[in-house]
């Protein structure tokens, strides 16, 4: 009786997903062990493997961007946490030394902080600043945060609506920018201490999902694009559950991201295959099954598991499901996540999402699973800046700043 009360208040009594959440839980066999794992399948056995793979490549620099792009910065930025998280500073190292060509003889591969999908790249240095404490990590990363509130000579005038408004003028309404705008908003935080970037994160956050979050707790991939495709909801499910992990109690859109957050977690079960797998339209279970968004589902899941919002023993066997039929038949031989949608503009067609490409060794595939093996080795859910806490009232800014302090 007690674990039927546990998951109609996980799904706020809605008869028809209790069921058939009652249901799976029975046949996923209750093993919901996010700990232990098979030899072959642990997260530091698949981590070590897919970080020393993107180790052994050069910059994926390409044709259409001669540029280090989005999705090798959130591989990068995952290597990172995750060489972090299993305490081995030799990968850390490397990881980190990889960046210091862009500061000099490589510094044209930086991108331009114009648009979301390049803003994002200022991530990596504000995370390697905080083990490094090299101050040139630290402005570089608060260039591209500041960057995407500081608006353009020639900005246009939706651009400049909602600057007024207090959001990013690099706003666009698309569900994949709640990671690329939250991520260095977040990562300004950490590094900084300044409660003013994972404010910024937060409202941007509770903007979007007001304006794009269906009913049923999905997405579409654009208000104008009615289909719920896999990875663009997948960037949502991580942007809320990475927001959450370090927005302070005290923050006023707190709330609103967790009730969404849990939503769509609840929705999420009823479409999970009885392998684990989420599919590339999450709704239609004639479309193939996708290996991106699964891993970006699971890792949210993995997150509210480990911090207590989402139920243990309901997501923690979603979870664990997810984890095994994805590294076990997910990955070849090369180290390669295979069935990763190709990168996917938004059309109001059905038939594109279901042709779209399925690639192996993709970095959209590489990086969340690799922040997988993250979450799933990380010791601490506690991300707020591990800093001396002063008063910091100048510019008029009334709120608390934390001078980082965080060692090696």
């Amino acid at each position: 009786m007690s674990y039927i009360i546990k998951i109609s208040s996980v799904i706020n009594k809605n008869k028809l997903l209790f069921f058939f959440i009652f249901c799976t839980s029975m046949v996923y066999g209750q093993n919901h062990n996010l700990t232990q794992f098979p030899k072959g399948s642990t997260p530091e056995e698949i981590g070590n493997r897919l970080v020393n793979k993107y180790l052994n490549q050069s910059f994926h620099i390409g044709s259409k961007h001669n540029y280090v792009y989005y999705p090798e910065v959130c591989t990068w930025l995952g290597s990172l946490w995750f060489a972090d998280a299993i305490g081995n500073k030799e990968l850390y190292n490397r990881l980190a030394d990889r960046f210091d060509p862009l500061f000099d003889e490589k510094k044209d591969l930086r991108p331009i902080p114009n648009h979301v999908d390049r803003t994002v790249f200022g991530s990596i240095p504000l995370e390697i600043y905080q083990k490094r404490k090299d101050p040139r990590y630290l402005d570089l990363g608060l260039e591209y945060a500041e960057a995407q509130w500081k608006l353009p000579k020639d900005a246009t005038e939706k651009q400049k609506s909602w600057v007024d408004k207090g959001y990013s003028w690099q706003t666009r309404l698309w569900i994949d920018d709640m990671f690329m705008i939250t991520a260095v908003q977040a990562q300004a935080y950490l590094a900084s201490g300044n409660l003013k970037y994972i404010d910024r994160a937060a409202a941007e956050m509770a903007m979007y999902l007001k304006e794009l979050q269906r009913p049923n707790g999905l997405f579409y991939h654009t208000p104008s694009v009615p289909f719920y495709w896999g990875r663009g909801d997948g960037w949502m499910a991580v942007g809320m559950a990475e927001v959450l992990r370090m927005l302070p109690d005290h923050n006023s859109d707190k709330k609103r991201i967790m009730e969404s957050y849990k939503k769509m977690m609840a929705t999420l079960l009823l479409y999970q295959a009885e392998d684990g797998m989420w599919r590339q339209l999450i709704d239609d279970p004639k479309s193939w099954k996708e290996s991106s968004c699964t891993a970006m589902f699971l890792y949210a899941m993995i997150t509210g598991v480990k911090n207590g919002w989402l139920d243990e023993e309901i997501y923690g066997t979603a979870a664990r499901k997810a984890w095994l039929t994805l590294v076990t038949e997910y990955i070849n031989e090369k180290d390669e996540v295979i069935e990763v949608c190709q990168g996917t503009g938004a059309k109001n067609d059905y038939q594109y999402y279901i042709d779209r490409k399925r690639i192996a060794g993709n970095l959209h595939g590489q990086a969340p699973v690799i922040w997988c093996a993250y979450a799933l080795t990380r010791k601490s859910e506690n991300l707020w800046p591990s800093a001396t806490v002063i008063q910091q009232k100048a510019n008029g800014f009334k709120g608390i700043w934390y001078m980082n302090q965080r060692s090696n």
